[in-house]
């Protein structure tokens, strides 16, 4: 992004605000508004002093703050339609206005295509389309339990954790905005429901309100915003510890890990967690779990640079893997997956031919569609691997697929591991496939 990028998408973004007689304040207030309105609980209850002070970044030219996607949808909803509440998203409008500043600040065009579609599916439906997929039905439920949360039964529970479950399975092929809007009822629906119910101690409510809040935790991540995430992990760690299956707590602590890991660097403190869910893994009876944790214990310790501790965990975690049965409640761990984690730690290790051969596998096994965002992950990882090899423009052949499956996902942690390996292959910075390279990054993912 140069200066002059910057400058004109901060002037576009001021115009706008001014051009609506607003002030900081006043588009602040707006924001939360509509945050409201779509239960964007990150935003809903944010006080408008601090997204006052957000709003004054992205206008400033010297600081390099964006609006994240959040906020990008949330403006696309408030320009999208005139004061009087018309919808105008045709040329000369202040959403076409919007998208110009956006593509100014480095928003890619496959984000700005994404914006036009939810904006145009909200303005079609009245935002019903954001809700999908949850069934008619399921919006009449979580409709009555905000106006009488006391109205509970199993039923009701089987509904909310079909939409969450449903909602999950669209990571990877639905923007990550996206599925946060339509998780945000049900985890509102949950906090509501929990409350209400926390003295019948009804485990089936309890499993629902942890699924719910660990996946809000993640899509909370993808989409930058780390407070919220870890914020959501605390409360689904601290729901799933009321549960008698200790795996469901240990699931929820593999995930807060790796995202403690990428969000934050912060090695103790993922080291921290990891250890907490092999404990709680082993109290389960998932070896799928237990097999996970290890692997996520190890990874903790491989980039720590605790090579024997490391090839300790994955010891545990190959022989717990041997042990997986296909009735496994929670079953989507196995030895595919854990030859990913072989991989990374091996390349930690600097042993890139063992790298290259499990992390080559894990890939080759990654071909179902929600499995993407974890495709492009190994993706880089192989990369590196091809490139520690001797191999650089093979390592940049991978890379280019790997780019363009983090454009289409938006999946965080493959984009920095993206920008890892291009950090790797500046001895090559000479090379035509370099510049291709970059000119691919600076097409698909600048911005994000």
């Amino acid at each position: 992004m140069t200066t002059t990028d910057r400058a004109s998408g901060a002037l576009l973004l001021r115009q706008l605000r001014e051009g609506r007689g607003w002030s900081w304040a006043d588009l602040a207030r707006a924001l939360r508004d509509i945050a409201r309105q779509l239960t964007v609980a990150s935003l809903m209850n944010r006080q408008v002093a601090s997204i006052q002070r957000t709003v004054a970044r992205w206008e400033s030219v010297t600081d390099r703050t964006s609006p994240g996607d959040r906020y990008q949808f949330l403006l696309a909803q408030l320009y999208a339609r005139t004061p009087a509440g018309d919808l105008a998203i045709g040329p000369g409008s202040d959403f076409a206005t919007l998208l110009d500043a956006l593509r100014h600040l480095g928003t890619p065009p496959e984000r700005v295509r994404q914006l036009v579609e939810l904006v145009g599916r909200s303005g079609r439906g009245d935002n019903g389309d954001l809700l999908m997929p949850l069934s008619p039905g399921t919006q009449s439920t979580i409709a009555a339990i905000q106006r009488n949360p006391s109205e509970l039964d199993h039923e009701v529970v089987r509904q909310l954790h079909e939409s969450v479950t449903a909602i999950n399975g669209l990571v990877g092929t639905t923007p990550f905005v996206r599925l946060q809007l339509q998780l945000a009822p049900i985890v509102d629906s949950c906090r509501r429901l929990v409350k209400l119910h926390q003295a019948d101690s009804q485990q089936e409510l309890l499993l629902l309100a942890t699924v719910a809040y660990s996946l809000a935790g993640r899509l909370a991540f993808e989409t930058r915003d780390d407070e919220a995430a870890m914020a959501l992990y605390a409360d689904a760690t601290r729901t799933a510890g009321h549960l008698a299956d200790r795996s469901h707590r240990a699931a929820v602590q593999t995930s807060h890990t790796m995202v403690t890991l990428h969000a934050t660097d912060d090695l103790e403190a993922a080291r921290t967690i990891a250890r907490a869910a092999t404990v709680d893994a082993h109290r389960g009876p998932s070896y799928a779990i237990r097999a996970r944790a290890h692997a996520v214990h190890a990874e903790i310790c491989a980039r720590a640079g605790q090579a024997n501790e490391a090839a300790a965990a994955l010891g545990r975690a190959w022989k717990t893997v041997e042990q997986l049965t296909v009735d496994d409640p929670h079953g989507g761990f196995n030895a595919d997956r854990l030859n990913g984690f072989d991989g990374l730690c091996a390349l930690h290790a600097g042993d890139a031919g063992h790298a290259h051969d499990n992390l080559d596998r894990s890939l080759s096994a990654l071909r179902l569609s929600r499995d993407a965002v974890q495709r492009g992950i190994v993706s880089t990882d192989l990369a590196l691997a091809r490139l520690r090899l001797g191999g650089p423009a093979a390592c940049v052949d991978l890379l280019h697929e790997a780019v363009d499956i983090t454009a289409s996902t938006g999946g965080r942690v493959a984009a920095q591991r993206i920008r890892l390996t291009r950090r790797n292959l500046r001895p090559w910075r000479t090379e035509d496939f370099f510049a291709e390279l970059d000119d691919h990054i600076h097409d698909t993912l600048i911005g994000r």
